[in-house]
This record gives C-alpha cells, structure tokens and sequence, in this order.
C-alpha cells in the first residue's frame, strides 16, 4: 500500500435499535477525536433510510501512516470499546485503489450518499473513454518511433507517459465530465 495515498475507511455497522441516539453522539465524539490526528481529511456517516439499524461510517488519511497512527491510538482503542453494547455487526474496507477517483476528495467533513463509488461498470467506462484514445494516438505516434528499441523497454517508456497522463490530466477529466452519470442513483 503506498505510503502517500489517501485512505478512505468505509465502515458498516448495524446498530441495535435502541441505541440510535447514543450512537449518533459516538459516531460525533469518534469524528472529533481522528480530526486531532496528523493526515485527517474529514469523515461522516450516513444511514441507508430513517429507519435503518445499518450506518456507513467514512473517514479519510491522507497517507497509510496516519491511518495506522489513528488505528493504532490509545483514543481509537479507548472509541471503538466504548460502543461494544451499540453496535451488533461491523464491516470495515480501507479504500485506495481506483475507486478512490469516484470519491469527493479534499472536503473538510463528508456525508456521502450510497452512490459516491458508482458500479465498477461504470468506472470500467470511465476508464476506457479517455485510454482507448490516448493509447491509440500513443501506437500511432510513439511506437513507430521506438521500432529499434526492445520490446520490453518500448514499451515500459509507453506506460511511463501513459501513467501520468491518465493519472493527472485524463481520468480526472473523465470522471468530472461524467461525474452526473456516475453518481446517479443505482436501481
């Protein structure tokens, strides 16, 4: 896992009904503690209805080693034991892969709907939209340039200028052009 990427810890948890109000002021006090930490980005929770037992909590580092400081803390120990008799089952997924690009980055505090992270399909899309092209205009363009060059480092120079490419100007791009499709509501 690199060690300067953000992290987004995306944690389910079904709540025993009772104890809705209580959790929703632990969730609060959890929130508050992690933004003391060094690499805090933000966190917020959201409920899949009014009525729902089950809370997707969400917070962000900014790199791996701020993430194992705040799991690793006296305050995060001390937190997640004093909900043992509110909560009944807890599913936790640390985040840093592509779907990261799906997700609002830089926001102070996040309450984030079901439909941040859209279907991998449609991140699939998002993805082949602006590297069919680039990749294309890359065989037209370099590779026939690099003919005399071995295979192997043709096309490891390919992938390096590809990398970035895509990574800073292309998949940005495509994700804010087709930010409202990606996020509509899933059936």
């Amino acid at each position: 896992m690199p060690q300067h990427s953000p992290i987004t810890v995306s944690i389910s948890r079904t709540v025993l009904p009772e104890h809705h109000r209580r959790f929703n002021a632990w969730v609060q006090a959890g929130q508050e503690l992690a933004r003391e930490r060094d690499g805090y980005l933000g966190s917020g929770w959201v409920r899949t209805s009014p009525d729902s037992d089950e809370w997707h909590v969400l917070y962000r580092f900014a790199d791996a080693k701020s993430l194992r400081s705040w799991d690793e803390s006296e305050d995060r120990r001390w937190w997640i034991e004093s909900a043992s008799e509110l909560v009944e089952t807890t599913r936790v997924e640390h985040r840093t892969g592509i779907e990261g690009w799906f997700e609002p980055q830089g926001e102070e505090s996040l309450t984030i709907p079901e439909t941040v992270v859209p279907p991998r399909w449609k991140q699939a899309v998002s993805i082949f939209l602006p590297f069919f092209p680039l990749s294309l205009l890359s065989t037209l363009l370099l590779m026939p340039q690099l003919e005399s060059w071995p295979t192997v480092l043709a096309v490891l120079l390919n992938i390096c200028i590809l990398t970035p490419l895509m990574t800073y100007i292309f998949l940005p791009a495509s994700t804010r052009l087709l930010r409202p499709w990606l996020n509509k509501p899933r059936q």
